[in-house]
């Protein structure tokens, strides 16, 4: 029997295989069912106005948004933790809105506020107000977006100039100061000089000026060149995108978008935009000052020319050093008689349509820019430029159709303003959620939606839909503001509460619920701010030309700190800074023996704490105790604890007179993680 077990055995399996093979057969011979378009994502569609959920504790919430949070937390079985004590909350405050410590008489006034009976919202709000006058608060969020646009000082030798890249950064800090509407942000970086506006806010215009460009042999064929052309445009594409919409556009180069309703004929359609426009650096005054100055300039450089070329002359002519000195004097005379020759220039862009065609030689390749002219793409068949179909015309994105249901088509000059237009009105629903969660995360550490770049069906889900809906349509009807919009979120009872919350923690450790504020550590720019501020050597001058950050006479915001593209500076690239050469929605958190090894040995670190010790001593006096509690003060915003005190005293006693001992001291106060991390 058991024999004849073994043999049936297998000849079953092999029966039930072949059945199977058989069925599988049948059915890849069956008619393929025809995929249909993707699904419409949820961040296409327009707002909806929802009415205030039902919550248990009616007296929790302070704002309208915490009504939303309160019900998903009541339905989780989750409470919200206890409001944070007054001294974390203005410590929080301060770096979220300006990135540098509050002083301790600061501290000291808000806890006084806070602690009269039923002031302690009053206090918040007045806070809040003061710290978004601040001329420091447009450098803080200058910097979130800085990172957005991939801005840089400089960039390598070959590429088009940036010499007036800070003149961006510079209008993207007055930008956030003065309030601009977000709508407007948006179209003046696209299409600043065809919207009639004053000449000195072309430096707007730097978000696409700034674009990578790439290295391009000439003497290679055009069929190569025309690809690295193209790796351009679908750069200035997936910026554009993932910036603005949130959306990652640059998959369509090659196929229709996988998960979103986007073609490659969306692709192609704002990809003959970005074919419309060339590098370059435009004048910021009007044309009756540009024009002699451009004049002036023509004139300087064909006698530069001309002196070189005399230089070069052999034999030299006998009075060579005179006709030299003649021709620097006309030089010197043409900059200094004429008015405003050294006028700053915009980083920007310029409508000139480029065709990349053989050399007259057919050896090499022309990049043949006509200027004043816009072109139309062919589409790329799997992304080739040297393999096309129809021509696509210049047009927005099918899915955001105008009022007859075709999407928006760009017939003036390369499209731009065109563009800029259709992103806050056609695509105004889309646009406003992905800045409205943004400043979201900024302010909570997470986003609404946790993929702030990707708002797609390949990114995640919102974890509050109405929420975000709720807050981003009352985002459009205040104007598009982003004050607005930072106190609508800092006046909140969950914006307030305490970072101790061991039942959320155990509950929902990712606080998709926002149930709790996490504790936060500082980005590097924050953290480098803070120890020259402690130090007393922060320079708190505002704008100009970006200076390197291993300069040891450099003490101005890390925000003004050279950043080059193709060598990003040691102190930035160990800190976590992003590449500067891609957009970049969040940056990495890393600990690394790196990041301590700085705080050991930088001869940044070590000059500030001799600095910090120097002030200790001049506000403090030589009394021991007194110099460790102001250490506290300055640093921390507290007094020292018992511990700390006797730890600090054990290390100090008998060496109060010891300059380098106090130093020591200093640097370990600095790059402790108390300093690193607020809450």
């Amino acid at each position: 029997m058991n024999r004849l077990r073994s043999s049936i055995l297998p000849g079953s399996l092999t029966l039930v295989l072949f059945g199977a093979l058989v069925v599988a057969a049948a059915e890849s011979k069956a008619p393929a069912k025809k995929a249909g378009p993707p699904p419409t994502p949820w961040s296409f569609l327009s707002l909806r106005e929802t009415s205030l959920p039902k919550v248990r504790d009616a007296k929790w919430p302070q704002t309208r948004l915490d009504h939303f949070l309160l019900a998903k937390m009541d339905k989780a079985g989750v409470k919200p933790a206890p409001p944070a004590d007054p001294r974390a909350l203005i410590r929080r405050l301060h770096f979220d809105l300006t990135g540098l410590p509050p002083t301790p008489d600061e501290v000291a006034t808000f806890v006084r506020e806070c602690s009269s009976a039923g002031n302690r919202q009053s206090a918040i709000t007045n806070a809040v107000n003061k710290l978004l006058a601040s001329p420091h608060y447009g450098e803080r969020y200058a910097r979130y977006w800085l990172d957005l646009a991939r801005y840089v000082d400089e960039t390598a030798s070959w590429l088009e100039k940036t010499s007036g890249a800070h003149l961006y950064r510079d209008w993207v800090i007055k930008a956030f100061n003065d309030d601009m509407p977000y709508d407007q942000f948006v179209m003046r970086q696209l299409a600043t000089d065809q919207m009639g506006l004053p000449p000195e806010d072309r430096h707007a215009l730097a978000f696409l000026g700034l674009a990578p460009t790439y290295w391009k042999e000439l003497q290679l064929p055009p069929d190569i060149i025309k690809g690295t052309v193209a790796d351009e445009w679908e750069e200035h594409v997936d910026t554009l995108s993932r910036t603005f919409l949130g959306l990652t556009l640059a998959c369509a180069r090659c196929h229709d978008h996988k998960s979103d309703p986007i073609t490659a004929a969306d692709y192609y359609g704002i990809a003959g935009v970005f074919a419309s426009v060339r590098h370059a650096e435009v004048p910021t005054m009007g044309d009756q000052f540009w024009l002699p100055v451009k004049k002036a300039r023509e004139s300087v450089a064909a006698l530069e020319k001309e002196r070189d070329e005399l230089k070069k002359k052999k034999p030299a002519p006998a009075d060579l050093t005179n006709q030299v000195a003649v021709i620097e004097q006309k030089i010197s005379d043409l900059k200094t008689k004429t008015p405003h020759f050294n006028m700053a220039m915009a980083t920007a862009v310029e409508d000139a349509a480029l065709f990349v065609i053989p050399a007259g030689n057919n050896k090499g390749t022309v990049l043949d820019f006509k200027p004043g002219q816009a072109r139309d793409l062919e589409l790329m068949k799997r992304g080739d430029p040297n393999n096309t179909g129809d021509v696509v015309p210049r047009r927005f994105l099918a899915a955001f159709p105008e009022k007859d249901g075709q999407p928006r088509r760009f017939t003036t000059g390369s499209g731009r303003l065109e563009l800029a237009q259709a992103l806050v009105q056609e695509a105004a629903p889309l646009t406003a959620r992905v800045i409205v969660n943004r400043v979201w995360k900024y302010h909570f550490g997470r986003g609404i939606v946790d993929t702030p770049s990707e708002f797609g069906l390949s990114g995640d889900a919102p974890s509050h839909p109405e929420l975000l809906d709720d807050l981003t349509a009352r985002f459009i009807k205040n104007g598009w503001s982003i004050k607005w919009l930072h106190r609508e979120i800092l006046l909140s009872a969950a914006w307030q509460q305490s970072s101790l919350a061991p039942d959320s923690e155990k509950r929902d450790p990712e606080n998709k619920l926002f149930a709790r504020m996490p504790r936060r550590r500082l980005d590097f720019e924050a953290w480098r701010d803070t120890t020259l501020a402690a130090a007393g050597t922060l320079d708190r001058s505002f704008g100009g030309v970006a200076t390197p950050l291993t300069s040891d006479k450099n003490l101005r915001r890390t925000l003004y700190g050279t950043v080059n593209r193709h060598e990003l500076e040691p102190m930035l690239r160990i800190h976590d800074f992003p590449d500067p050469a891609a957009h970049s929605a969040s940056r990495t958190e890393t600990a690394t023996a790196l990041q301590m090894l700085f705080s050991l040995n930088s001869p940044f670190l070590l000059a500030q704490a001799d600095a910090f010790a120097t002030r200790l001593e001049k506000e403090a006096g030589p009394a021991l105790n007194d110099r460790i509690t102001r250490a506290h003060a300055i640093l921390f915003q507290r007094l020292p604890t018992a511990k700390e005190l006797a730890m600090a005293t054990r290390f100090l006693a008998g060496r109060e007179t010891d300059k380098k001992v106090w130093s020591e001291y200093a640097q370990a106060l600095l790059a402790s993680n108390e300093t690193q991390f607020v809450d």
